[in-house]
C-alpha cells in the first residue's frame, strides 16, 4: 500500500509498466469534468471509474480485495478515509471470490486507518486488503485499474 500526492507520483512509474501512463492521464486530462463510471484508457488493461458518493461510516466499511487489477485511488473532492489489513490477515470472508467483478470482501477487522485527501493517492495491490469511502460528505474520486498481468 502507497499514499502519496501527485508531485510524488514519479517515484512510482517504474513499480508497474502501465503506471507511468496512468499517472500521465491523471496530469494531463480535466479529471473534475469526467462523468461518473467507466472510462477507458487502454482497453481493459487501463481503465478509470469516476465515483462522487456520500461517504460510509467506519461501522459499515468492509475490507475488500482484487486479484486482476491494482487500485491507484486518486480523491479529488473531500475526505476519503481508507482502512487497510494484509490480506494474509483476512480470514472471515463474507463469501468467495467473484471473478466477474474482480472482488471479494471479508468481515475482519483493521485498526489501520487513513485519511486521504483531495489530490493524494493510494495504491493498493492484489496483498492488500482495503476499505474505501469512509468519511463524512461526499467523496469524489477516480479508480485507476491497472492489470496486474500486462499485455503491452
Amino acid at each position: 500500500m502507497i499514499l502519496d500526492t501527485l508531485a510524488n507520483a514519479d517515484r512510482y512509474a517504474t513499480l508497474h509498466p502501465l503506471f507511468r501512463q496512468a499517472f500521465d492521464y491523471m496530469r494531463n486530462n480535466d479529471l473534475k469534468s469526467l462523468a461518473n463510471g467507466h472510462h477507458a484508457i487502454h482497453g481493459e488493461q487501463l481503465f478509470a471509474i469516476v465515483e462522487r458518493v456520500p461517504a460510509r461510516t467506519l461501522e459499515v466499511a468492509q475490507l475488500e480485495c482484487h486479484r486482476r487489477y491494482i487500485d491507484i485511488q486518486l480523491v479529488l473532492a473531500g475526505e476519503d478515509t481508507m482502512g487497510w489489513l494484509p490480506l494474509t490477515q483476512c480470514l472471515q470472508p463474507v463469501s468467495a471470490f467473484n471473478t466477474e467483478y474482480d472482488i471479494q470482501f471479508f468481515k475482519d477487522a483493521t485498526d489501520t486507518w487513513f485519511t486521504t485527501p483531495a489530490g493524494s493517492f493510494c495504491i493498493f495491490f492484489p496483498d492488500d486488503a482495503h476499505a474505501p469511502l469512509v468519511g463524512k460528505g461526499h467523496i469524489h474520486k477516480i479508480v485507476f485499474k491497472l492489470a496486474v498481468n500486462v499485455g503491452l
